[in-house]
């Protein structure tokens, strides 16, 4: 009888089992051993395998590619490549690219300097200020469905414009102050906070785009806190690391240098109804209060929230709940003349030397006899000092409709007057922000936030706004207290205006020491000048127009290169052995036989005569070699006459002759003239074409990785 069928393993049956299981049981522990052996056997051959290949061919694949790279190395560091024309041309191109996305923003940021425009009595020490609006860094929510890698490198870019201008501002203009005026992202009111319902309520639900709708589920399964914190350590990279940069010391007479970016967007947040608590919540924490007085070079800087602001106007009100969203703002606006007024006279009370806080007499007094009437108090009450007050809103306030914005606005400029006219022409849509509003934005404040808010703050001299992106320039009436108002340019490159900029604004208020105005202190405060950033676009189009230039200029002068023998750039192909496979000699024999033979030297045969035994011969037609031989090759032996191969010209092995191209190839039936005119079209060709690869290759990967390297810098 057979024995049962094993085939070398036994997980567990007894042998004299006649049937075979092909599955594997791990019923005990010496079936998991025998699993846990073949894994390991296995493993244990593929690193053999991949040890014995490393130690053999691919050591010896490693070290020829090794060799083959020093080699071409080697060739290309000659002076004569060094020196050449496409490389004169990627040096010109470092010049361009170092101007283009470095040396202008120096250029322009200088042209802006304080003393270029700023017009105080000789003498005074003003505080400087800078508004920075809209950087709204892009984010999965700017272009959604961008692929990748077009989405990281708009990302890239848009950061590397805005990090560059903020250095330059920082290096060269050293602003005391810096507000950021709200959209400090792009996408921060859609990403998830780890506490909060975050939902949109079920009667704004409608109200997304279509195309946002479309990736509403990606977004709140992808982006959450985590991500938030992210945006926000990019947001940070870009503005907080640099300010370091603008000094540690502030300007003459300043008290110090403060950066405030508490001021939310509705790109932040939401607007009106529709603003995420939890996403405020969030932003207060990370950011500041967004509801908050300033006192900045004796003047009062109050920041409003105007996006929660707006839900006490909404059409929703009364019928969804909205205190949690406008109950803080209408609090802060109840209290806001008394916040300032303490803040002036704690300003004084520095510049006076004194304690900054109230100090109070330690005593112990019985609760019901305590006297409360008479405490120390910072609030003197409506006849004390005021400073100049400036409003801080990211929403513009409201104006009438076609109300226009001025000269420097980017997008429109203002409609010409009839002649006879010098009043601008009123109305004029196309300058004007239009008074207008969709999904989680409104371009204007409604009408009465705008009244309340200017009246709430009080003695407001000027208002500074952004949202728009482009630059805007009112004087609103007097139901809003003849507030001049600035709406301020995105610096980013990516919000809709081809020219960025920011709002440089120079204080100058000189006090006595009770906080009054100085006799002879000038009647205008305040100082404003707009700073225009490069127009990428305009960048864009010198490189494309160059680059064009370049590989015109390439082809022109690889067609020079045959025609005035120019040097040429590309080098010639490596000439590698050549293949042992096929033969490029053969050994001949004119003996009487007609086989091959071999020739090795004797002690009858001078070293002087055959000075090698192999030998090769570049006889013409008709011409015999056998005659060169003589008796010696007769002598041979016949074991040595039948070692060679025919054909393979090894040592020893006899004479050779060159097996030509011609051999095989003959063209004599073509004339002689005609044969060298084609083959020296053939040449100039592959010259030219040789030529104009390998100088436009050069050229581009150079560049193209100079400007890559300039990205990553930032």
């Amino acid at each position: 009888m057979a024995p049962p069928y094993s085939n070398g393993y036994n997980y567990g049956y007894p042998s004299s089992t006649s049937s075979y299981d092909y599955g594997y049981s791990l019923r005990n522990n010496g079936d998991f051993q025998s699993i846990c052996d073949d894994i390991f056997a296995v493993t244990r051959t593929m690193l053999h395998r991949m040890s014995t290949y490393a130690n053999g061919p691919g050591r010896r694949a490693a070290w020829n590619l090794a060799t083959k790279a020093v080699q071409q190395f080697k060739r290309n560091m000659t002076r004569r490549r060094l020196l050449s024309f496409p490389h004169a041309l990627f040096a010109l191109w470092i010049l361009v690219l170092l101007w283009g996305e470095r040396w202008i923003f120096a250029s322009r940021v200088n042209s802006c300097d304080w003393d270029h425009w700023e017009n105080w009595p000789a003498g005074t020490t003003p505080h400087r200020l800078i508004f920075v609006a809209d950087p709204q860094i892009i984010d999965p929510h700017s272009y959604p469905g961008r692929p990748w890698p077009l989405n990281p490198l708009t990302i890239a870019i848009t950061d590397n414009y805005m990090r560059r201008s903020y250095k330059q501002l920082q290096k060269v203009l050293h602003p005391d102050t810096v507000f950021f005026l709200g959209d400090l992202f792009d996408g921060g009111r859609e990403w998830k906070t780890a506490r909060g319902d975050f939902e949109d309520p079920d009667w704004a639900k409608d109200h997304r785009p279509a195309l946002e709708q479309k990736y509403l589920k990606e977004w709140r399964r992808k982006y959450g806190e985590e991500y938030w914190l992210e945006e926000y350590g990019r947001f940070g990279n870009i503005f907080y690391d640099n300010w370091g940069l603008g000094g540690v010391f502030p300007g003459a007479g300043q008290r110090g240098r403060k950066i405030i970016s508490s001021l939310p967007g509705n790109h932040d947040l939401g607007f009106g109804a529709e603003v995420k608590v939890p996403a405020r919540h969030r932003f207060n924490a990370y950011f500041g209060e967004t509801n908050r007085v300033d006192v900045i070079g004796n003047h009062t800087f109050v920041s409003v929230d105007t996006l929660s602001l707006s839900a006490d106007s909404s059409s929703m009100k009364g019928q969804v709940e909205l205190q949690p969203i406008y109950g803080p703002v209408l609090e802060f606006l109840k209290g806001v003349k008394a916040t300032k007024r303490r803040a002036v006279q704690k300003e004084v009370r520095f510049w006076r030397g004194e304690v900054e806080d109230l100090t109070f007499q330690q005593k112990v007094e019985d609760v019901d006899t305590a006297d409360y009437t008479n405490l120390p108090t910072m609030d003197k009450g409506e006849s004390a000092p005021d400073f100049p007050t400036i409003l801080l809103t990211h929403v513009p306030l409201y104006r009438d409709p076609g109300t226009p914005c001025g000269p420097l606005r980017e997008h429109w400029p203002p409609a010409k007057p009839p002649k006879g006219q010098t009043s601008p022409v009123i109305p004029d849509h196309r300058n004007a922000i239009s008074v207008s509003g969709g999904y989680q934005y409104q371009n204007v404040l409604n009408p009465e936030d705008s009244v309340n808010l200017v009246k709430s703050v009080g003695n407001v001299i000027h208002a500074f706004s952004g949202d728009d992106h482009d630059y805007c320039e009112v004087v609103h009436p007097p139901e809003r207290g003849n507030v001049r108002e600035i709406t301020v340019k995105s610096i980013s490159m990516a919000m809709g205006v081809q020219i960025p900029g920011f709002q440089m604004v120079s204080l100058y208020n000189p006090i006595d020491g009770q906080g009054n105005p100085m006799p002879g202190a000038p009647k205008t405060t305040l100082q404003t000048h707009l700073c225009l950033l490069p127009q990428q676009l305009s960048t864009y189009v010198t490189y494309a127009v160059l680059g064009a230039l370049t590989v015109l200029i390439l082809i022109a002068r690889a067609f020079l290169v045959p025609v005035l023998n120019l040097q040429p750039f590309a080098l010639d192909p490596i000439q590698h052995p050549p293949s042992a496979l096929l033969p490029i000699f053969k050994a001949k024999s004119e003996g009487e036989d007609g086989g091959a033979f071999d020739v090795k030297p004797t002690s009858n045969t001078s070293s002087s005569k055959f000075p090698s035994a192999r030998m090769s011969s570049t006889r013409t037609r008709g011409q015999s070699i056998s005659n060169a031989l003589g008796t010696q090759a007769r002598g041979a032996s016949p074991n040595e006459k039948t070692k060679g191969k025919w054909g393979w010209g090894q040592q020893g092995r006899g004479p050779r002759i060159e097996i030509r191209r011609d051999a095989y190839f003959d063209e004599t039936w073509k004339p002689a003239a005609a044969r060298s005119r084609a083959r020296a079209v053939g040449s100039r060709i592959e010259i030219i074409l040789r030529e104009i690869w390998t100088t436009v290759w050069r050229v581009v990967w150079l560049v193209l990785g100079f400007f890559a390297w300039l990205t990553w810098r930032g």
